[in-house]
């Protein structure tokens, strides 16, 4: 072949066979996932078989088709049958595995048997950070973003859009029906393959409100009027686009490393209700008494802020404008000025708003002020179209304006937060594809995400440490 550089004769034998280590470079990241499962206590964590039946066939260590499942998420392979393959012809699980080629039935029982154990692996390799010293900072960003699930559109609904498709198959039955009547005008040869046709069509509609009328029996039992068919834990949500049947995936993520330090997976569409768990989660994580979480408005919400204070956790999240007056050149809230001494507001005018009652609404206890000087007020174009100026204060309402002020003192929070927590969900919705989750119910998405979010930190740890330190560190 001239001066080209020549491969070896496919039929030449090797006297001295070749070390399959040799294969495997010292930095190769596969080398951190033999190390890191060989680490562990899987019999602790909870692994099935750890400990070998004394009779039947020889099952594969739970320690091998874990490193199977890392390698792949690490390399953007999660599914099963395709795990297989690589398994077969891939020399870095043949290293790995020990030339191993467990068949995709074994793999995917091993994802779907042992979800609560993986979890803990996740969660290990997070403990593995703080005690080298990543968290230093104490400062965390929490998000939520939508993943998809393994559920269409068309075959998720809601009262509304039940009733739509049933009122669409039935002007469907009545435009078939017209039809049949004039195919009875028709010649007799063109009649009966028409009414044939039409008679079939009608049929298949017939069976389709048939399983509609059984889907409303059950849309009418579900506690939040919602139901899908293939995935009964899947939640259709609302997004910038068009809007996404799945579910809401929450991350706490390392301001300093960009590590996910915790994970939660619901199928409720809003963030409001999950700052004060996920906080939690983070700060048990990170092993640290102080810790501060920034969050976007949509999590802002005073009874999780209060629990969020009540923990000692210091929380920044900008107020959501719940009134129109700024927006349409009138004082807003923020203009009054509270006195705690007196329990007065003092207007823009100098006026002072007392106290007049307090009442209950959504389990909160919530007081009114108000002026009596408001009809005579040169400024009160400016303030309000309605008789008297009124403000509303929450009994906690303290603990906003010392987290409003601590916002305040922060004005590149939010910058932080966008830069924090908004890479690691990009990054891992590219390793999904489009398909995101490939598992069914909230429990096996729930452990798909954990595989993601450990592959994603093992990654990041890669990138900070290096190969050969890492795997130093974690077999010392």
């Amino acid at each position: 072949m001239g001066r080209f550089i020549e491969g070896r004769d496919r039929t030449q034998g090797i006297l001295l066979p070749e070390q399959l280590d040799d294969y495997v470079t010292e930095s190769n990241p596969v080398r951190v996932v033999d190390v890191f499962v060989d680490e562990l206590d899987l019999d602790q964590m909870g692994f099935y078989g750890v400990k070998p039946a004394e009779t039947g066939r020889p099952a594969y260590h739970p320690a091998v088709l874990l490193k199977i499942y890392i390698y792949g998420y690490l390399n953007r392979i999660q599914s099963s049958r395709r795990l297989e393959r690589e398994a077969q012809r891939n020399v870095e699980l043949m290293w790995l595995t020990g030339h191993l080629k467990p068949d995709f039935k074994t793999i995917a029982n091993f994802r779907k048997d042992n979800g609560k154990a993986i979890s803990s692996v996740c969660r290990q390799f997070v403990v593995i950070c703080q005690q080298l010293g990543l968290f230093s900072e104490a400062l965390v960003a929490v998000d939520g973003s939508k993943f998809k699930a393994v559920n269409n559109r068309d075959r998720n609904f809601t009262s509304a859009k039940l009733q739509r498709r049933m009122e669409e198959i039935e002007s469907s039955i009545a435009r078939y029906l017209i039809a049949l009547d004039a195919a009875d005008r028709q010649e007799p040869e063109r009649k009966q393959a028409t009414t044939v046709r039409l008679q079939e069509k009608i049929a298949a509609l017939k069976v389709q409100m048939q399983a509609l009328k059984e889907v409303e029996i059950k849309l009418e039992q579900a506690p939040d009027k919602q139901i899908s068919l293939t995935d009964p834990d899947a939640r259709s949500m609302k997004t910038r686009g068009t809007g996404v049947v799945g579910y809401n995936v929450q991350t706490a993520v390392d301001a300093k490393h960009h590590l996910i330090v915790a994970h939660d997976v619901t199928n409720i569409g809003i963030d409001r209700d999950q700052l004060s768990s996920m906080s939690e989660r983070a700060r048990t994580a990170m092993a640290t008494e102080s810790l501060t979480v920034i969050a976007d408005r949509g999590y802002f919400k005073g009874e999780e802020i209060l629990a969020c204070h009540d923990a000692g956790i210091d929380v920044i999240v900008p107020k959501t404008v719940t009134s129109n007056a700024t927006a349409e050149g009138r004082f807003g809230k923020a203009d009054f000025i509270y006195d705690a001494q007196t329990n007065e507001y003092r207007c823009p005018a100098g006026q002072h708003l007392i106290w007049r009652y307090t009442s209950k609404e959504k389990g909160l206890n919530l007081h009114r002020y108000w002026s009596s000087h408001c009809q005579q007020c040169p400024l009160k174009q400016q303030c309000t179209p309605s008789p008297q100026r009124r403000v509303t204060r929450w009994e906690h309402e303290a603990v906003l304006d010392t987290m409003q002020a601590r916002l305040d003192q922060t004005p590149d929070a939010m910058r932080i937060r966008r830069q924090t927590v908004e890479h690691p969900f990009g990054t891992i919705k590219a390793w999904m594809g489009s398909t995101h989750f490939l598992t069914k119910t909230i429990n096996r998405v729930s452990t798909e995400m954990s595989l993601h979010v450990l592959a994603y930190n093992i990654k990041r740890l890669i990138n900070i440490l290096g190969v050969g330190r890492l795997t130093q560190v974690m077999s010392a």
